[in-house]
């Protein structure tokens, strides 16, 4: 065994693991690595030549090389295996230790394992990654949830490793429980409807203008030099460049049009369900990925209802590419209104009491949604940290009222086009609807009540009344 003792541990040395350990020895932490698989142990090795760094394929060993008190990282694939690792690790631990899980784990199962390993004498905490492989090598944006003394323990070291903007680190405490795993959650709901939307934005200059792809390439390079600017747009632009070698046309030309998925962005729309928060363009980013994989059904469709679609028609191209822009914009900013009103009710439903200001302010370097707009965000809750709905803010207003009437142009053609836009629509019909003092529901309450007798409420009467509706000519009152 080496003298050295290492000061955190990582268990799990694919991409994001050894990328985390190789920053952390950059910032001078030494670090030990696990994994079963020794290919993984030499690259890590080899990559981290020079440096603090060593990998261990037994799990003994790996843990009695630490510093106690012990800090470990778990980066594995949700679910079972992180139990699996818990438990194969508990007996190699003593008291005080730290066990972060560094995965995309659903919330609900870090709230077990918290008062799981609680009850063992054990500190854990779950924490949300964000920023990919290049993230975790030069700065990811981290969402650490749970035990606090714990986090406090290794702060330096994650302080150290995470992206900067402005100088400050894009790691903060997120909250109690499974916080942070709930952040990342969220975090990935909005990256699936900015995916969706920016796919759909591809879909139309593509198909409903008949643009090149060279052409798409310099509209998405110049849009993601100005309001639009963001990490999803600036790999857009490099992926309507990128050719194999050798090849005479983009590789995303070969790209068959199925959307993979691993979770997080379907169970973002079932909590949000489980709250009662309304958060469409996230719902229609999961849903459209779904629909894609039904591939021989759309080309079915495609023949059956072929003169259905065609180009857009417009008396100014540059004019509409100027109102796409805007559309994007504007449901780009419905996408992360959704998601942070998202997180503002969770906060209260979870007492996780989250500081919405800070959690924009981390997402601004490092992450995948990391975009200019977060700034916007970031001052809003700045201003008010009781805001409940970024559309109140006043410099959102300004910015909504500025790209509706881009939107709604945007959708009508596209719509008489026959091209679907479903995240899109999906973002106008969540404005419109917020801002619509009555709604029709009242007829939902009435038909609930009539075939149901669900009960409705009467405006400016107190109390929860109930009607037989096939009396309505004996004219009878509503019972109270």
């Amino acid at each position: 065994m080496p003298d050295t003792k290492y000061k955190f541990g990582m268990i799990g040395l694919g991409t994001m693991g050894r990328n985390l350990l190789l920053n952390m020895a950059d910032h001078d932490f030494a670090g030990a690595g696990y994994d079963k698989n020794a290919d993984q142990i030499a690259l890590l090795e080899k990559e981290g030549d020079g440096t603090p760094v060593k990998g261990f394929t037994e799990l003994h060993e790996f843990v009695q090389s630490l510093q106690t008190p012990r800090a470990i990282m778990m980066l594995v694939p949700a679910g079972k295996i992180v139990d699996s690792v818990i438990e194969e690790l508990i007996p190699l631990l003593e008291k005080g230790d730290i066990v972060i899980d560094g995965g995309n784990s659903h919330f609900t199962d870090t709230n077990v394992r918290v008062d799981y390993l609680e009850s063992k004498g054990l500190h854990f905490f779950g924490m949300g990654i964000s920023g990919g492989e290049e993230g975790a090598r030069k700065g990811p944006s981290m969402m650490p949830g749970g035990d606090k003394e714990a986090y406090n323990f290794v702060k330096p070291v994650l302080e150290a490793i995470a992206a900067k903007v402005d100088g400050q680190p894009c790691v903060t405490y997120i909250g109690p429980g499974a916080s942070g795993h709930f952040v990342k959650m969220v975090h990935n709901g909005i990256e699936y409807a900015i995916m969706q939307l920016i796919s759909e934005t591809y879909g139309i200059l593509k198909n409903g203008l008949g643009f090149d792809n060279d052409k798409i390439e310099s509209v998405f390079s110049g849009w993601s030099k100005g309001k639009l600017q963001s990490f999803l747009m600036e790999i857009t632009s490099d992926i309507l460049k990128f050719k194999k070698p050798g090849s005479d046309h983009l590789l995303i030309d070969d790209i068959k049009d199925e959307a993979r998925a691993k979770g997080t962005g379907k169970w973002t729309s079932q909590i949000a369900m489980d709250l009662e928060t309304p958060i469409p363009s996230v719902d229609a980013a999961v849903s459209t990925r779904d629909l894609s994989k039904y591939k021989a059904l759309r080309v079915e469709l495609s023949e059956l209802y072929a003169d259905v679609q065609s180009k857009i028609k417009t008396e100014n191209q540059d004019e509409f590419v100027k109102q796409l822009e805007d559309a994007l914009y504007f449901s780009m900013i419905t996408a992360y209104t959704q998601g942070m009103h998202l997180l503002f009710k969770a906060s209260i439903a979870y007492n996780y009491k989250l500081n919405l200001g800070s959690i924009a302010q981390i997402w601004r370097g490092g992450c995948i949604i990391r975009s200019a707009f977060l700034e916007d965000i970031f001052q809003a809750y700045h201003k008010d940290d009781d805001l409940e709905l970024l559309y109140t803010d006043a410099n959102v207003q300004q910015k909504i009222k500025e790209t509706l009437p881009a939107i709604r142009q945007v959708l009508a053609s596209a719509t008489v086009a026959g091209l679907a836009l479903p995240a899109h629509a999906a973002s106008l019909n969540y404005f419109d609807n917020f801002r619509t003092a009555n709604m029709p529901s009242n007829l939902i309450q009435a038909q609930r009540d009539y075939f149901g007798a669900h009960t409705y409420e009467l405006i400016g009467k107190e109390g929860v009344f109930h009607t037989v509706w096939t009396d309505v000519d004996k004219d009878k009152k509503e019972k109270p």
